[in-house]
Order: structure tokens, then C-alpha cells, then sequence
């Protein structure tokens, strides 16, 4: 049976059933046989077509579709859609599918939804019959509260079929919308992903690219040098590493598929269904009570010091385990999920060991955006806190530390699930307000011993309280020692804050995983509701 892309080859069961046809004999049997021959001819393509996909090193949308879902789970949706598009050569061109494989399954046995690219037909270009196939699967997906998982390998919009091309887009990034904070949202780059095609993913909540085979860019590099003459390749302007580590586009980013569709089943087992839903169990056999000695010794006491809050993370949560997202993106804040004693936690953290913790632009909107997801599909919140401030600087003034800062501010004062922070070790000024505070709202504040927790370090409280007597002192660097001790004594000592109320309780780092497990199930049938809105006015 020969083949090619124009879909001819889903035609060549056809001259016996006309013979059928002639003869004016058709059995139920003959029907079924006729069907298993199309669905045959539209699953497997065209065999140089997959021949080329495979020597690009990249596998075919059924291939990838079988390694995210559960064994033999995949329930296709359209298969035999067809374009109807003419001119330019289309009519004759009518490939089953039309270059998007759509339909749902299992992962772990849960229903998942799912649609993926072909790139064997019309380059998994999006025209008109394409995207009604991809409206048609997220709209099911909305209806039965499952999440949805897009793989994408296509080259934009089919010209050939113009603006109806366009507006098939349209309707994706509507329902993309619609549904966000009602089902997990899962982007898979797999291919390119250029022009107005690239901000479906942006609308969604997570987004994984594949080195060397994954780019996203709204204007390509041959735009780029014509624009401004800068000479970049694909990958540079829009691969996955660019997209994990200086723009914050990308989540995830891998080295190959297979590892980073198991990371998509993974996390999907660590979210909920839908926003109606808790995230699911996983009782294991980390006792809730585990002393977490360790502690003691990760985290120095000389609030100079750094230390990879990681290690800490490691030590609290079930087994060690955990999953980051964007860990290579603002790196002086981690938020990743856990479990604790079985049940998914969302967890933000200040990061020591990069630029010593503080809070910047890029780190307030990586948290922000994490806290809105943990909120929206009912994922408690531990914070754990040890930072120095806001990052001081012309280009953070001038670039909106201000308003960007604020988002995370914003998330927290909007978060209604339960939250919990704990002091580790110094709190200094408005990025311990922002950082999941007592005043903002959390339901429960913690602090180890060690914390200092204050408007600013004593070095410079001293400074400014106690200006005039240093510089008149006759010897003001012993002065200056003496007021810095005064500032720690009064203001500064670890039950400060707990003595008025901000700190509901100073408990011993051994104590923290019982502790914050505790709290969690006491605060799971935590009931808080909303002011009656439309919808809040977030800064941007």
C-alpha cells in the first residue's frame, strides 16, 4: 500500500468496497472491515512521514500519547475529521485527523484529557477542522473535571486557510481561559511553537519543553535579524533552556520525552481533578512524627550564613520528596509540592544560597503565580521565611518592584486555603509582611528560636536610631557594637514577635514535621469565603 501526506493512502480500501458497492451486497460485517482499514490507515500515516519525524529524533503524536497515558487507556475522539477547506491544493490534500489526534485516558486511573500535534500532516499547521477537534476535546475536558494535556508540535496556523485559521485559535485561548483554575492546565512543547500560537501554552499552568527539539517565540529568528539585525538561532531565542532560566515561560525543562512525560504523570498525581476537589492521598511510610534533628545543624544560626533551603525542604517532607517548579528561574525563591503525611502541600521558600534570599521582581511573580495555583485547586500553603528584604536597585525601582512585587502581596491577602508560614531565621521588613505574614492572613505563624524578626537588620537599625550618638562618640565603632546590641536585645530577641501576638508559637526545629503536620489536618476543614465580587483588580 503506497502512501504519501496528502492522505491517499486512507483511501486504498476503497476500490474493493466500490466493487461491494456494484454489486449492491454490503454485509454488517463488510462494514466493520471497511472501518478497521480507515481507522488502520488514518492511525499509522504515512510511513516516510513518521520515517522523518523519528530521524529528527522526535516521536509521532500517537507515540508520545502512549508514553503519558496509562497502557491501552487512550480513548480517541474525531478520528475521521476532515478539512473542507479549498484552494490551493487543500481539496485534495484531506488527511484523517487533520493533523491533531484528540481524546482522553487514564494516568495512574485517572481520567485525563488530551490532544496532540501531528506533525506528519500539514506540519501540524492549525486550520479550521484542526481546531474544532482541539475546541471540542477542551470543552469535555471542562465538562467532566479532568485535566487537560496539550502536546504541541505544530507550525502555527495553516495559511492556506487564512483568518478561519486564526480564528481557530481564538476559540483555544477562550476556553484556555475559561477553564483555568477550574481543571489543571498541562503544556507540553514538543516541537516548535511560534507566533500567536505560543500563548495558549502561557495560559496555561504549567509548561514543559524538550532540549534541542521544544522552541516557543512569537517572532522567529529570520523576523528578528530583518527587525533589529541581531543574528540568533531557534534555540536561543526560544529553546527550553532560554525559557527555564531567563524568561520564566518554561516550568520544566529535559534532556529527552520520556523523562519529561513521566514528570507530567507525576505532577498530575500530585494535583487534584478539578477545582472541586482535594488533591489526592498517598499514605506512606514517613511516620508524622519523625524528629527532624537535622535541622539543627542545616540552617547556621549567623543570619549571614547561606545554606540551601533544599536541604531543609528535604528533611520536613514525606521521604525527601519533592517536586520544583522553576527551579531554574529566580532561584533565591523555591516553590515546589510536597507531601506531608500523605497529603499534598504547596511550599514557598526564601533561598539562601541565592542572592541571599531576598525578594526581587522575578521572584515575587514566580511565587505569585504558584500561590494563585495552590489556591485555586485547594493545595495548602507552608512558607517558610528567612529573608532579607526587597533587592534594592535603580533597575528594580524603574522596572515595577513596586506593582510587581505587589502581586505576591495580592496572592497570599486572596488565598483562602490553609496556609502556614514558619520563621527560620530572620524576617526582615516588607518582604516578611509579603511572605505569608500573621497581619496578611495566615492561619497559623511559627518561628524557630533562631529568628530575628524586625524592620530591618540591627546593623542598620542601629545606624539610623542611633546616628547622631555614634558620630559624636569618641570612639564610634565601639558605639556603634553597643547600640546594635541594644537594638537585638529589645527589638530583635526570638519571642519579640510572639509576645505580641504576631508569632503564634516559637517551637523547636526537631518538632517542625509534627508540627506542620499537625496544623494541616486541623486546618482541612478550614471554611473562608471571599467578598462578593466579580473578580478582583490584581496588580500587573
Amino acid at each position: 500500500m503506497s502512501t504519501d501526506q496528502t492522505g491517499t493512502a486512507q483511501h486504498a480500501a476503497r476500490p474493493s468496497l466500490r466493487d461491494r458497492e456494484h454489486r449492491g451486497q454490503w454485509s454488517a460485517l463488510e462494514r466493520v472491515e471497511e472501518l478497521g482499514l480507515i481507522k488502520q490507515a488514518a492511525a499509522h500515516g504515512d510511513p516516510l512521514a513518521t520515517e522523518r519525524q523519528h530521524a529528527k529524533g522526535k516521536l509521532t503524536a500517537r507515540e508520545r500519547i502512549e508514553l503519558l497515558l496509562d497502557k491501552g487507556s487512550f480513548t480517541e475522539v474525531e478520528t475521521l475529521r476532515r478539512h473542507r477547506a479549498t484552494g490551493f491544493g487543500l481539496e485534495r490534500k484531506r488527511p484523517y485527523t487533520d493533523g491533531v489526534v484528540t481524546g482522553w485516558g487514564t494516568v495512574e486511573g485517572r481520567t485525563v484529557f488530551v490532544y496532540a500535534h501531528d506533525f506528519r500532516i500539514f506540519g501540524g499547521a492549525l486550520g479550521e477542522a484542526h481546531a474544532q477537534k482541539i475546541h471540542k476535546i477542551m470543552d469535555m475536558a471542562l465538562a467532566a473535571g479532568a485535566p487537560l494535556v496539550s502536546l504541541n508540535d505544530g507550525a502555527g496556523a495553516r495559511i492556506q486557510e487564512g483568518v478561519s485559521a486564526l480564528a481557530g485559535y481564538g476559540g483555544i485561548f477562550q476556553r484556555n481561559t475559561r477553564a483555568s483554575g477550574v481543571i489543571p492546565q498541562i503544556s507540553v512543547m514538543l516541537g516548535p511553537c511560534a507566533g500567536g500560537a505560543a500563548y495558549s501554552p502561557a495560559l496555561t499552568d504549567f509548561v514543559f519543553m524538550v532540549r534541542d527539539i521544544s522552541q516557543m517565540f512569537i517572532t522567529g529568528p529570520d523576523v528578528v535579524r530583518a527587525v533589529t539585525g541581531e543574528e540568533i538561532t531557534q534555540d536561543d531565542l526560544g529553546g527550553a533552556d532560554v525559557h527555564a532560566t531567563t524568561s520564566g515561560v518554561a516550568h520544566f525543562a529535559y534532556d529527552d520525552v520520556r523523562s519529561c512525560l513521566e514528570d507530567v504523570r507525576y505532577l498530575l498525581s500530585l494535583l487534584p481533578s478539578n477545582n472541586r476537589d482535594l488533591p489526592p492521598s498517598a499514605k506512606g511510610d514517613d511516620p508524622a512524627d519523625r524528629r527532624t534533628d537535622r535541622l539543627l545543624e542545616l540552617v547556621p544560626e549567623d543570619p549571614s550564613r547561606v545554606y540551601d533551603i533544599r536541604t531543609v525542604i528535604e528533611e520536613i517532607v514525606d521521604d525527601g520528596e519533592y517536586f520544583e517548579v522553576q527551579p531554574g528561574w529566580a532561584t533565591n525563591v523555591v516553590c515546589a509540592l510536597s507531601r506531608l503525611d500523605g497529603e499534598v502541600v504547596g511550599i514557598v521558600a526564601n533561598q539562601p544560597s541565592s542572592f541571599a534570599g531576598v525578594l526581587d521582581i522575578d521572584a515575587s511573580e514566580k511565587a505569585a503565580r504558584f500561590v494563585q495555583f495552590c489556591d485555586a485547586f485547594n493545595i495548602p500553603l507552608v512558607t517558610l521565611i528567612d529573608v532579607p528584604g526587597f533587592l534594592p536597585g535603580v533597575d528594580q525601582e524603574h522596572n515595577g518592584i513596586i506593582r510587581r512585587g505587589a502581586k505576591l502581596l495580592y496572592a497570599y491577602c486572596n488565598a483562602t486555603v490553609p496556609r502556614i508560614s514558619l520563621v527560620l531565621r530572620k524576617a526582615y521588613g516588607g518582604a516578611y509582611i509579603v511572605m505569608d505574614s500573621r497581619s496578611i492572613g495566615t492561619d497559623l505563624a511559627l518561628a524557630w528560636p533562631s529568628n530575628e524578626i524586625a524592620v530591618m537588620g540591627a546593623e542598620g537599625a542601629a545606624n539610623v536610631i542611633f546616628r547622631r550618638e555614634i558620630a559624636a562618640s569618641d570612639d564610634p565603632d565601639a558605639t556603634r557594637a553597643q547600640k546594635i546590641k541594644e537594638y537585638q536585645a529589645e527589638l530583635m530577641h526570638p519571642y519579640y514577635a510572639a509576645e505580641r501576638g504576631l508569632v503564634d508559637d516559637v517551637i523547636d526545629p526537631r518538632d517542625t514535621r509534627l508540627q506542620l503536620v499537625r496544623a494541616l489536618a486541623m486546618l482541612r476543614t478550614k471554611q473562608a469565603d471571599l467578598p462578593c465580587r466579580k473578580h478582583g483588580n490584581p496588580p500587573q
